[in-house]
């Protein structure tokens, strides 16, 4: 956490993981690819703010979410507007849900999946234990559903949390208002076709069976404090960011990588002192090739790499900030902030970059 500095701040060229880093900030309405020395070498024009990130597609075209407009009212990361943008900015493939929020991913069969908001309905809003009495939206309560569509935009197939998941067996959080169950923050597809799903608001991470639409797995950790960017890594191990935002404790994230079967904690990082690294809301991470892992701080606008021993190699804090007076429904902030989402870091020679920018 040394956002009183920003650009480039460290690069240690024999450890670092070579490539260019990808980050779209938030409020604002491009995103940016970096080198390994923190230069801007390419960048997109969004048509609108992001909501709340973009990331680049095997062909090379930006896959990006921006705010369209709508939305339940006051709502934090909302999107709407779907759209694949080739490298030069045209538009090749656009889509529009104005209740979209927060994470989306092109399957493999060139399918979409993204994360929605629906008002409950009364019966199931009933339900809803938890969170600060009286606080609920003046519409009543959000919950979350999942939607493929095809590439024509034809839903293919759709999950909705109440009629899914028992709702009173899962509380909010108890300083948490009551305006949404459960704030959903990912969905991402695993290799058996089935989809993870995490909720920042009962810190639960779960699958969900693309067939029968139920959870077969799941994993309650309060002490996560709303994690977000819960992801199955290549070794079969799985990895999230806790945030640990959301509970009494000492301040301070970290992220972990454990076993799914067992639950063990396989490799961890935080800070030392642990609130020398410290987002309560938003940001994510990347396991490289290299083994090294991304990090995006995404309260500060941080983005650093880490090996395994913990040490941080390359660090780089965006100098792209705006003024708000109230950045997050999660966190009121005043003033200039350069919040990220997430970001990721590509090969020179990978698919997505294909050699179009040179060394890194």
């Amino acid at each position: 956490m040394r956002y009183l500095q920003f650009g480039l701040t460290e690069h240690n060229h024999t450890k670092a993981t070579p490539g260019f880093t990808l980050f779209s900030p938030l409020f604002q309405r491009k995103t940016y690819i970096i080198n390994m020395s923190g230069e801007v070498v390419h960048e997109w024009e969004l048509p609108g703010p992001p909501g709340d990130y973009a990331y680049i597609l095997p062909n090379g075209n930006l896959f990006a979410a921006t705010w369209l407009g709508g939305g339940p009212n006051g709502f934090f990361a909302k999107g709407g507007r779907l759209q694949e943008i080739d490298w030069h900015g045209k538009v090749v493939w656009e889509y529009h849900d104005e209740f979209q929020h927060h994470d989306f991913r092109r399957l493999k069969n060139g399918n979409t999946v993204y994360l929605g908001w629906k008002l409950l309905p009364n019966e199931a809003a009933a339900c809803i234990k938890g969170g600060q009495p009286g606080s609920e939206h003046k519409d009543g309560i959000w919950g979350d559903y999942v939607r493929e569509i095809d590439s024509t935009g034809e839903t293919v197939w759709e999950w909705h949390c109440h009629e899914h998941m028992k709702l009173d067996n899962y509380p909010l959080q108890p300083e948490t208002n009551r305006q949404e169950f459960a704030h959903a923050n990912t969905i991402a597809p695993l290799t058996d076709g089935n989809f993870l799903i995490c909720f920042r608001l009962i810190d639960l991470i779960a699958v969900i069976n693309r067939q029968s639409g139920k959870i077969t797995w799941e994993r309650f950790e309060c002490d996560w404090g709303g994690p977000h960017d819960l992801q199955e890594l290549d070794n079969g191990n799985m990895m999230v960011f806790a945030n640990r935002g959301l509970h009494a404790g000492p301040r301070g994230s970290s992220v972990i990588e454990f076993d799914r079967h067992t639950g063990k904690t396989l490799w961890e990082y935080k800070g030392n002192p642990t609130h020398t690294f410290d987002s309560p809301f938003i940001s994510g991470c990347q396991r490289l090739e290299s083994g090294n892992t991304l990090i995006c701080e995404g309260q500060w606008g941080r983005l650093f790499e880490v090996t395994l021993e913990g040490d941080v190699v390359w660090e780089y804090v965006s100098p792209y900030s705006v003024n708000v007076s109230r950045a997050a429904d999660e966190a009121a902030v005043e003033g200039d902030v350069n919040f990220i989402f997430r970001a990721y870091r590509y090969q020179a020679d990978g698919p997505e970059i294909r050699s179009r920018l040179g060394k890194p």
